[in-house]
């Protein structure tokens, strides 16, 4: 038993899994729909694969710091110059620094390309977002079944029975939505659509409060969303002293315009309603 060949081969597996890791975590929903809609990845929640990447990243640390200690002497060797002399701050090194500080400073200035893996890992997210469903409002699956129920304006003697219809037990109005979903293995989203009332027909209405993710959302996505004019809204924000650009994100029109995020939201509400004065009020 070799213990360097074991700490350089542990380094290379876990840094492979680590990258896996990585990977999944950087296309999977955000944490709040993955827990409403029961996401899962080869039989692993976000969770789970949040759970194993650390634990990774601790192991690579470990193997990391036992394979500096191992191959000690070739590595001074490599900060060493022509007469043999320990120079720290050698050409090598000093490149190899430069760039990893070009990569962290560039990435806190939103440079490119670093802002552009940024970018696009959050327009992954946007598009799994939308595709499995946002929860109604922040962390919906931790609410009892009978503060839920409340607070969707639904009544909750009505979703028992249907919940019992749909082969759902509940043991009780005060678990939560989560608790129900896991002792019926299905998701907090499931138990929703089974006491969700009737469509009204009008899917694309503007709810008159912000549901979960909004704030990361650009000006052309909501608008897109809710079916809105967007160069009227933009219009009509102008008017009320925002000044908003399609491609912001809420909390960018928000922060530019010293107005809390949900303030912009209630404006772009108003604006909706006298666009559609029959559907939004």
């Amino acid at each position: 038993m070799n213990m360097r060949k074991i700490t350089s081969l542990t380094a290379l597996i876990s840094f492979v899994l680590l990258i896996v890791t990585s990977i999944i975590l950087y296309i999977v929903p955000s944490g709040r729909v993955a827990y409403w809609a029961g996401y899962k990845l080869w039989g692993l929640d976000k969770v789970q694969w949040g759970n194993v990447h650390i634990n990774l990243g601790f192991l690579l640390l470990i193997a990391i710091i036992l394979h500096i200690y191992y191959n000690w002497t070739p590595m001074i060797s490599y900060m060493k110059n022509r007469s043999k002399q320990l120079k720290i701050f050698t050409a090598d090194f000093n490149i190899s620094l430069i760039v990893t500080l070009i990569v962290f400073f560039g990435t806190l200035a939103g440079l490119p390309p670093m802002s552009s893996i940024i970018n696009m890992g959050e327009a992954i997210t946007e598009k799994a977002n939308l595709y499995y469903g946002e929860p109604p409002y922040g962390h919906a699956e931790l609410s009892p079944l009978a503060d839920f129920a409340d607070k969707m304006k639904i009544d909750l003697q009505e979703s028992l029975v249907k919940l019992e219809a749909a082969g759902i037990k509940v043991e009780s109005p005060a678990q939560t939505m989560k608790e129900i979903a896991d002792a019926n293995g299905i998701s907090p989203q499931h138990v929703y659509n089974a006491i969700k009332p009737e469509s009204s027909g009008d899917e694309s209405a503007m709810p008159d409060e912000a549901p979960g993710g909004t704030g990361s959302r650009t000006l052309a996505q909501i608008c897109e969303m809710y079916q809105l004019d967007q160069s009227k809204i933009i219009v009509g924000l102008a008017e009320k002293g925002i000044t908003a650009d399609a491609k912001q994100t809420m909390k960018a029109i928000a922060t530019a315009n010293s107005i809390d995020p949900h303030g912009i939201y209630a404006a772009i509400y108003e604006l909706a309603s006298r666009q559609f004065p029959t559907e939004r009020r």
